[in-house]
């Protein structure tokens, strides 16, 4: 009893000494450091001057400055590239061809009956890759024009901006009719006399034209759509009060054939091709 009593003894006063040589280590660490960096030497003042400093035992803070520089900060960069995506849904359905492509084929769906086939995220995905397609070339010209002399530093914040408009800015007006045009113009209570050229022509104004034309050209799509399947349509309709069967519903007959006669027509290929080419 009295060796384990005395094994215990010696255990507690070891630990008692490696706790004190550790602290008495950590003191003597944290002192040195802190004259190492409150202790200002010549060569330290030497470097307030201008100078180089000539030995690494000082602690040296640097403060400097991005005025009068054409290149923005990482911070700042990372705030307007957050902005930018947060805004990015809104850019791509306003000012692209995405609106025109989606509503045409949710017109294409509904004409064919499948109700929620294809289901809405195939129909998404299929428009976005279609307008990324479209809008390559636009978007070319900004990241030429815009993006890359920004992140260089060759021209301005303003100058970007106003660079990466102008493709967008022609594109929408290729789509637009003068007469949605005009409308908002009177909306806004601008005069169309004092616009000499479409470059006058604020984003104000232009973007929700466009959008309405945009709405205009793929109702039309949509109605040419709905022709052939309403003609299927009559054709069961009639066929089956010919026969007497007025309680069977005509849709559960034509549904089949709809989808036959897309699929025979080669339907996506003609629908895809002829979207694109309406933007050119």
């Amino acid at each position: 009893m009295n060796r384990g009593k005395i094994t215990r003894i010696k255990r507690s006063v070891r630990k008692s000494l490696l706790i004190a040589a550790a602290l008495i280590l950590a003191f003597s660490i944290s002192g040195s450091s802190h004259v190492a960096a409150s202790r200002v030497d010549d060569t330290t003042q030497e470097e307030i001057a201008g100078e180089p400093d000539a030995d690494d035992n000082t602690l040296d803070l640097h403060i400097t400055s991005n005025a009068g520089s054409a290149q923005l900060e990482s911070t700042l960069q990372i705030l307007i590239l957050l902005t930018i995506l947060s805004l990015a849904p809104s850019i791509l359905i306003m000012l692209t061809s995405f609106t025109r492509i989606i509503v045409v084929m949710h017109f294409l769906r509904t004409a064919l009956g499948t109700q929620t086939t294809p289901p809405n995220q195939v129909l998404a995905g299929l428009s976005l890759f279609m307008t990324l397609a479209i809008m390559s070339p636009v978007f070319s010209q900004i990241n030429t024009d815009a993006v890359q002399p920004f992140q260089s530093g060759q021209v301005s914040q303003q100058d970007a901006i106003d660079a990466g408009i102008a493709p967008l800015r022609k594109f929408m007006l290729a789509q637009t009719r003068d007469k949605d045009i005009r409308l908002f113009l009177e909306i806004n209570e601008e005069s169309a006399d004092e616009i000499e050229d479409y470059d006058d022509i604020s984003l104000m104004v232009l973007i929700p034209a466009f959008i309405i034309s945009e709405l205009r050209t793929a109702f039309i799509i949509g109605f040419l759509l709905y022709l052939p399947f309403i003609a299927v349509d009559m054709v069961v309709s009639a066929t089956l009060m010919s026969m007497g069967m007025m309680m069977l519903p005509p849709v559960t007959i034509s549904l089949p054939f709809k989808i036959l006669l897309f699929v025979l027509a080669d339907g996506w290929n003609l629908i895809v091709g002829q979207l694109v080419q309406s933007f050119q």
